[in-house]
């Protein structure tokens, strides 16, 4: 536990490193603290945060600059939120049009960005497993086939299988109808429970089709709803605690553009009651190492249903980010509750 005097001091700095961005000395804490105490006395309360893993000094330079440990002892208890002004809630509001549901998630992903400066996230509500109507086989060539998954709302994918035998006609049409007589209503988890049971009957040619089939048409149906919106991340080329690292910078476009880890991450806060934050490597995902991840549950009918969120550098103004991120999921749960009743 640290006592008023160190924690004040670490508020201090934190608050100035994020505004200036270089390592804090312990004669400007002294004047910034608002405490009537000597550089001396400040280095070694310093020196202690310092070795309770709240501040670090880097090699080039006699000031400190804050730990992740330090931003979370900030962000949990020294932190002092500003709320956003109500000329600026009545603007987000008409940006978050009900009357345009296709744009509300861009919209909300675009806000989260313009607001802070960093890259703004939505992931969309989890899709229901789409229902298969039906699937047809065309031959393409000898041992090319086309596989036509039709769902129950009308949605058409179209697969290219590759097989080891050939196939003709007539035994296409036969997988066809046995997949639609059994199959026909259930989603692909069901489809794969049902015929794991009955593919040891089936003649080996069929089995090794309907197993295709399987592994081609459940990656097609999961590629068909994009849960993830996300804006402003060019935005991070202009932070030079990111832009400084090139390969990490890299990894991190690699993450935003292969997503699962990012929206598996993002699922978490549904689980989680109001605005969570991830410092450097509690999100448990290597790109996000250097950077703080902002996050906040949306609902619809007093039901969560998704998450926005904020990606930026450590050294971010959460007080002002914060309240962004909590207002975005607000009226965006607003705007899609009022979408559906209406």
């Amino acid at each position: 536990m640290l006592d008023e005097r160190a924690r004040i001091l670490l508020k201090t700095l934190v608050e100035r490193y994020i505004a200036e961005g270089e390592p804090i000395g312990s004669r400007a804490l002294s004047r910034y603290s608002g405490l009537d105490l000597s550089p001396a006395t400040v280095r070694n309360v310093m020196a202690d945060l310092e070795e309770a893993g709240f501040v670090a000094s880097p090699h080039t330079s006699a000031g400190r600059i804050p730990t992740p440990r330090g931003y979370r002892l900030f962000v949990d208890s020294l932190l002092t939120v500003r709320p956003l002004e109500k000329g600026q809630i009545a603007v987000l509001e008409h940006q978050l049009d009900p009357s345009q549901p296709q744009q509300l998630l861009a919209s909300a992903s675009r806000i989260l960005s313009d607001l802070s400066h960093f890259a703004g996230v939505v992931v969309a509500p989890r899709r229901q497993a789409p229902r298969i109507k039906q699937i047809e086989f065309l031959a393409l060539s000898e041992k090319r086939i086309l596989l036509i998954l039709v769902t129950a709302d009308g949605e058409v994918q179209n697969r290219i299988l590759f097989t080891e035998a050939a196939y003709t006609p007539a035994e296409l049409v036969t997988a066809a109808n046995y997949f639609n007589q059994h199959c026909a209503g259930l989603d692909f988890d069901q489809v794969r429970n049902r015929l794991d049971a009955e593919l040891r009957e089936l003649k080996s040619d069929l089995q090794a089709l309907m197993s295709a089939v399987l592994a081609v048409g459940d990656q097609a149906m999961h590629e068909s709803g994009d849960r993830y919106v996300i804006s402003g991340e060019r935005n991070l080329l202009d932070v030079d605690d990111l832009s400084s690292n090139v390969r990490r910078l890299r990894e991190l476009f690699d993450l935003f553009e292969h997503k699962t880890g990012l929206v598996r991450l993002l699922d978490l806060s549904n689980k989680a009651d109001g605005v969570q934050i991830y410092i450097g490597n509690e999100s448990g995902i290597a790109p996000l190492d250097e950077c703080s991840v902002v996050t906040a549950p949306y609902e619809a009918n007093g039901q969560v249903i998704g998450s926005v969120g904020v990606i930026g550098p450590t050294r971010m103004a959460y007080e002002r980010v914060i309240p962004i991120v909590d207002i975005t999921a607000r009226l965006l749960s607003s705007a899609l509750t009022y979408q559906a009743t209406a």
